[in-house]
């Protein structure tokens, strides 16, 4: 069975939303991590808005790793509408989301990623369909903004590992368990 992983970038106060605001520094140890996580996805679950946005950034950007991942992996949309920007390998998700990312889970293929999509990210979170969560914290408070972890269920986590970049985030990764 293929695993669902969320990949978000977070202040210290739980803000997902506008990370270059709290993201000041990007490091190498960063970068392995990004690498690391995208490595065995070959399909992403965006959400409409982060989809527009990049459509519009990444088919001409030059950073790595991300680019070369991004632009020709499978990505499946969140939306009830058509899609307004052309982006190789993009299509929309029909029906309900959690069903069709419990039916996606049971194919053949690698680790489906979630990235910069908050609303998909707690969606999916609150049906129980995520097998890990990925987390890079900043050392800053945001004070305000949209917050990846707000009203959610109270849903059980297992660290599998946290580890402090050289400026000064941490990278967190902890498995769903059960309800």
């Amino acid at each position: 069975m293929r695993k669902v992983v969320v990949y978000e970038l977070l202040s210290l106060d739980g803000v997902a939303e506008s990370p270059d605001s709290f993201i000041l520094d990007w490091d190498e140890v960063m970068d392995a991590n990004l690498a690391e996580v995208i490595a065995p996805q070959d399909t992403v679950i965006l959400g409409r808005r982060s989809y527009d946005e990049w459509a519009g950034y990444w088919p001409t950007s030059d950073v790595e790793p991300f680019a070369s991942f991004i632009n020709p992996v499978r990505k499946l949309v969140a939306t009830s509408s058509p899609l307004g920007r052309d982006w190789p390998a993009a299509t929309r998700i029909e029906g309900d989301l959690a069903d069709a990312v419990r039916a996606l889970k049971s194919t053949d293929g690698g680790d489906i990623g979630v990235h910069a999509s908050i609303s998909v990210a707690r969606s999916l979170l609150a049906a129980g369909v995520v097998d890990e969560l990925h987390l890079v914290v900043a050392p800053m408070i945001a004070g305000s903004g949209v917050r990846l972890l707000a009203d959610l269920p109270a849903i059980r986590l297992e660290n599998l590992s946290t580890t402090a970049t050289p400026s000064g985030a941490l990278l967190l990764r902890f498995r769903v368990l059960p309800a």
